[in-house]
């Protein structure tokens, strides 16, 4: 069974306020992204939306200006992308969907073998979800026209990187 995953399509990332936008191609993925939804809806396979969600003090803000910070606007799902209340929600704190997270644990109990990759950045987040993924057995695919990054030069060698090191499917 299949899950479309689509990560940090937040406030802060896509919007041209936020924290860390990344530029007008997170803008530019946004209809494909809500194409692929309603895809996954009609074949009722499960989507998930994957949510950076830090804490004030994190970390990672010694690499990368403070965001998506819980309970504030940058870290909501953006307006335009169609999420459901029926969709699953869950927030992590690091690169990959996986680490910290129980997206394993969801999509083992749903069957899921195989997944499809969206959002932002190519390079950070999708790249280390697709990394984890692959370690943990899965088929992974990312959709070439759905994923975008700030550093166009970075987008490039991540998706490069995740077919030819990771053996992920890239698709248009």
């Amino acid at each position: 069974m299949e899950a479309l995953i689509v990560i940090d399509m937040l406030n802060d990332f896509i919007l041209k306020d936020g924290a860390l936008y990344s530029g007008k191609k997170g803008e530019e993925i946004v209809s494909f992204i809500n194409k692929e939804i309603k895809n996954f809806r009609k074949a009722k396979n499960p989507i998930v939306f994957v949510c950076d969600n830090h804490e004030m003090d994190d970390k990672e803000f010694e690499m990368f200006p403070p965001h998506c910070i819980a309970g504030e606007k940058g870290s909501n799902i953006i307006k335009d992308i169609d999420f459901r209340k029926e969709d699953k929600v869950i927030k992590k704190r690091r690169y990959s969907s996986f680490f910290g997270t129980d997206l394993d644990i969801y999509l083992r109990e749903k069957e899921i073998d195989e997944i499809y990759l969206v959002g932002v950045c190519t390079n950070i987040c999708v790249l280390y979800t697709a990394a984890d993924a692959r370690n943990l057995g899965y088929k992974v695919n990312i959709y070439k026209n759905g994923v975008a990054s700030f550093d166009e030069e970075a987008h490039k060698f991540a998706l490069k990187e995740a077919e030819k090191t990771l053996g992920c499917n890239i698709l248009y």
